[in-house]
């Protein structure tokens, strides 16, 4: 692996020239901003908390063992696209690196796939609020009495906090991306401190020693416990994606060729020591392993049990910061791609869509339409929270197939010694690693999908309403592939309209 030192940033424009466009996004951000936005969108301070039930629930404490598994792999992934990253720096960036190794029809449906998720994803993290703030103070029930996530006001509720959490970021994203990555710095710095503060007190009130990872609480009853650690994966496989996030706001980077490639690398790093001690913390510090609260309240049971009331509302004061920070994070990659492939005048209305604003130089209309159509997303969970839960993971898995779009066709040219979309070596390569490392990433990526898209009724369909529901994974990607060869078909035959009445 190589990283030299950085260049002179005037060129970045001229990068950005030579591959076809020109600069019209407003380059504001530096290093921490930049890993920020992909540390934001992992936000593991908030995916922790709030999946540890998952992985407990399928694996018992010694589902932590998912955790290094996952990392490899998914590391392997950011280690191939932060050598894209390098290579070609633009907005969109799944979108572009995929039709670049590849065609542009694998290209397009790498966008929206990686879109859909996207969208879907700013749904799942914004109506994680509601198993936050009421816990903080009472006052943020805003309609009923009862803020259990899973019953009908608390359904009704989320909702309503959820749309205006989405509401908070179209607006501040339309200030411009300086004012946007000054909130997100705020919102990891504090992400940072609270994941270290929870993690040092919780080894302090530890109650059992670290052999506590090796106990599966009887999980797999007289079988084999290979399938619930299987299942249990589901967690780690959750939170350990977007970190590309960094890539998708290259064109608003200085220096990006060596900015992004770090961000994501030290992103996933980061992320992975940090949420590993936060787990085995909450597994040594919690009052019973085997009580029914560690699987139903997870790690917040853990803190306001250990920590107490006041304490561990100021935890939760602090996830609910995370959890706004990866909302606006995520909601920015998302208008990103949208911006990216309507500027290629790949989406209906490309041309609003792939307007700047000449005030604040960034997308404006793509931020809205993320916005409006994640709220939309919201509504699904208006007396079906079981059907949500199905939905979001369903997200995870329509992103796992995008990532293939770029890993894959890599592969094939690493394989075949093509050298067109080789790594930069002045800038970050991984160079004789480059093979095993994009192969890694290739097959691991294809197990993730097949595991996370697994049939599983515990997973997609806990009240048993129906098979519908249980292959909603498989069901919803053939959905969406076709949807988007429909979609993709009907404007290209636009666009060859458009270019024959010009010609």
């Amino acid at each position: 692996m190589t990283v030299t030192a950085a260049r002179d940033g005037a060129a970045d424009s001229g990068d950005l020239a030579a591959l076809g466009y020109s600069q019209q996004l407003h380059r504001g951000l530096g290093p921490f901003a930049s890993f920020a936005s992909g540390f934001s969108f992992v936000s593991i301070l908030t995916t922790v908390f709030q999946l540890f039930i998952l992985g407990f629930a399928f694996g018992g404490p010694a589902y932590i063992w998912t955790w290094p598994l996952v990392f490899v792999g998914q590391f392997a992934v950011a280690l191939v696209f932060a050598e894209l990253s390098a290579r070609y720096p633009i907005a969109g960036a799944i979108y572009q690196w995929s039709r670049r190794v590849s065609t542009d029809p694998v290209g397009w449906m790498a966008g929206w796939l990686m879109q859909i998720g996207y969208i879907i994803s700013v749904a799942a993290i914004a109506i994680a609020l509601q198993a936050v703030l009421p816990e903080v103070w009472s006052g943020f029930q805003l309609v009923g009495g009862d803020p259990s996530p899973t019953s009908p006001s608390g359904a009704l509720n989320a909702i309503l906090l959820g749309s205006i959490c989405i509401a908070l970021c179209v607006v501040i994203a339309s200030f411009g991306v300086t004012k946007m990555a000054a909130i997100t710095r705020v919102g990891v710095t504090f992400e940072i401190a609270g994941v270290i503060l929870v993690i040092v007190l919780l080894f302090a009130h530890a109650q059992r020693g670290p052999s506590v990872v090796f106990e599966t609480n009887g999980v797999q009853g007289g079988g084999s416990y290979v399938f619930p650690f299987l299942a249990s994966m589901l967690m780690a496989a959750y939170v350990m994606y977007g970190f590309d996030s960094a890539a998708e706001l290259s064109e608003e980077t200085n220096d990006p060729r060596r900015t992004a490639p770090k961000a994501i690398t030290r992103c996933m790093l980061i992320s992975a020591l940090g949420g590993g001690l936060l787990i085995l913390a909450a597994l040594m510090a919690a009052p019973d392993i085997a009580g029914p609260e560690l699987g139903s309240q997870g790690i917040a049971w853990v803190v306001t049990s250990q920590l107490g009331e006041t304490l561990g509302r100021i935890v939760l004061a602090i996830v609910a910061i995370s959890i706004f920070s990866a909302a606006l994070a995520i909601s920015a990659s998302a208008t990103r791609v949208m911006f990216s492939m309507a500027r290629d005048g790949l989406l209906p209305f490309s041309k609003a869509l792939a307007h700047v604003s000449p005030r604040t130089h960034t997308p404006i209309l793509p931020g809205v339409v993320v916005g409006m159509l994640s709220i939309g997303v919201l509504l699904i969970n208006l007396g079906q929270t079981s059907v949500f839960a199905t939905v979001t993971s369903v997200s995870v898995v329509i992103v796992y197939l995008a990532y293939l779009f770029v890993t894959v066709p890599l592969l094939w040219h690493r394989l075949r010694g093509n050298r067109a979309h080789a790594p930069d070596a002045a800038y970050f390569t991984l160079g004789r690693w480059g093979l095993p490392v994009n192969l890694v990433a290739v097959l691991f990526g294809a197990f993730l999908l097949v595991n996370v898209g697994w049939p599983r009724a515990a997973v997609y369909d806990p009240t048993g309403q129906g098979w519908v529901l249980r292959y909603s994974a498989l069901l919803s990607v053939v959905v969406a592939v076709g949807l988007g060869l429909l979609a993709y078909r009907v404007m290209r035959r636009q666009r060859e309209r458009a270019a024959a009445r010009v010609g």
